[in-house]
């Protein structure tokens, strides 16, 4: 007869915000997105204090709506996200820059370009998934992490990092596996 295994099935890091919005969850998902939203922040324009600005109030807006998000294969997080991400900077931007608000009532459009619509989703899944291994690193073991670490971020080849780290390439296999599921775990419904 088989024991029933006492370690709860990691759930995604959607699910925890929406089930515990007020867990440590929060503080894993605002250290994956704030480089990101910040970046795009800049590259719409704003100067660093109002893009700082502009990244609160975007979380300021999940805290209240993540917890009703109801994934849909058929629909990407990151679409909604960058719809919320984006009406709020174009608010931002009319708020803070009277030109830009001239030539958008002037032409109907904005008159820089949307960098959001430039971010594929390949570069966006490269990025978040380089971030959560970044962010997740405390998670395991140090020489599991650099294997993981070597060979799915810096493409090295196996073999080449398990000198370096002086394990097995079976090790080195084993490693990046782990790290990988529990990352795939952790991203389920975040990346495309």
């Amino acid at each position: 007869m088989a024991v029933p295994s006492t370690v709860p099935t990691p759930i995604s890091l959607l699910e925890r915000l929406r089930r515990d919005p007020d867990s440590g969850s929060w503080r894993r998902f605002v250290e994956l997105y704030t480089p990101l939203l910040y970046q795009f922040s800049v590259r719409f324009g704003l100067p660093k204090p109002q893009a700082e600005d502009l990244v609160q109030e975007v979380f300021a807006i999940l805290v209240r709506e993540l917890p009703r998000f109801e994934y849909d294969a058929g629909r990407s997080f990151r679409g909604w996200l960058w719809t919320i991400f984006r009406n709020k900077c174009y608010e931002f931007r009319r708020r803070f820059d009277p030109l830009s608000n001239a030539a958008e009532a002037e032409t109907g459009i904005l008159a820089a370009p949307d960098p959001i619509a430039e971010f594929d989703d390949a570069e966006f899944n490269v990025y978040l998934v380089r971030r959560a291994i970044e962010v997740m690193k405390s998670e395991f073991a140090e020489s599991t992490w650099k294997a993981c670490w070597a060979c799915v971020v810096e493409e090295r080849p196996v073999a080449e990092v398990a000198t370096e780290l002086n394990m097995s390439a079976a090790a080195i296999y084993q490693s990046k596996s782990r790290v990988l599921r529990r990352l795939r775990q952790e991203l389920d419904g975040m990346a495309e």
